[in-house]
């Protein structure tokens, strides 16, 4: 049932247009080193002192002689100090981790979270998976293009916005959804994307989560279970067991 509920939308939608992924788009998925002016290995790098000391407690969680054990994490500082990883970084997470570039390299190719061009200030990648797109993510998708004046894989010429589609973002019962830096924006219609892009532009970060009223998670149309306290501890216990 739901194969052919997902056959007669795209059959009524005739022809649903179809957009590189992440991983054509330049977002971090691909494999090869092009050198450019902006990524290379004399590319300035160096961790500030504040992000050395984070890192120190990091590595400071893994077992002596595990250090390769927080290469996600420390690629994480790098990032966020730099905006995106250039191979100057990931060679600098080697050297503080002690081990061969390549296996650096090879972390940061493969989780799409790792970003290897550079991005805009407020990077906006929009989830188009079977549940998003039966939810009409395509609109959501639409009015951002419109917005912003971009298509998916561009960036905004002021380097303000990028925009990427992506597969599923983990969040398919607040669909549609778009995650902007490291917040979820939900249940999402046109114009609730059109006022987050304004408030990002006027230097605000919109509250993150459900658009639509619900707190986090909870069934769209109120709540069906838990809705009184709990009668607290033993309640429905046997007094004999």
């Amino acid at each position: 049932l739901f194969l052919l509920l997902i056959c007669l939308y795209l059959q009524a939608r005739q022809v649903r247009n179809l957009h590189r992924s992440a991983a054509c788009a330049g977002a971090g998925g691909i494999f090869v080193h092009r050198d450019t002016p902006d990524n290379n290995a004399d590319t300035p790098f160096e961790f500030t002192e504040e992000n050395k000391k984070r890192i120190e407690a990091i590595i400071s969680m893994y077992p002596v002689g595990h250090k390769q054990a927080a290469t996600i994490p420390v690629l994480d500082v790098a990032q966020r100090q730099h905006g995106w990883l250039p191979i100057s970084a990931m060679n600098k997470v080697a050297e503080v981790l002690e081990v061969a570039p390549m296996r650096v390299y090879e972390v940061a190719t493969f989780y799409t979270m790792f970003l290897r061009q550079p991005v805009g200030k407020y990077f906006i990648q929009i989830c188009t998976t079977t549940p998003c797109m039966l939810c009409n993510s395509d609109s959501i998708l639409e009015a951002i293009q419109n917005k912003l004046g971009i298509k998916v894989g561009e960036t905004t010429p002021d380097k303000m916005f990028t925009l990427i589609e992506v597969e599923c973002l983990g969040a398919c019962v607040n669909a549609p959804m778009v995650q902007i830096n490291d917040n979820y924006y939900e249940d999402l219609t046109p114009k609730d994307i059109d006022e987050i892009i304004d408030e990002l532009k006027a230097g605000r970060v919109p509250p993150p989560g459900p658009r639509g009223g619900r707190f986090s998670c909870e069934p769209a149309g109120g709540l069906t279970s838990l809705t009184e306290p709990p009668k607290g501890p033993g309640f429905g216990v046997r007094a004999d067991l």
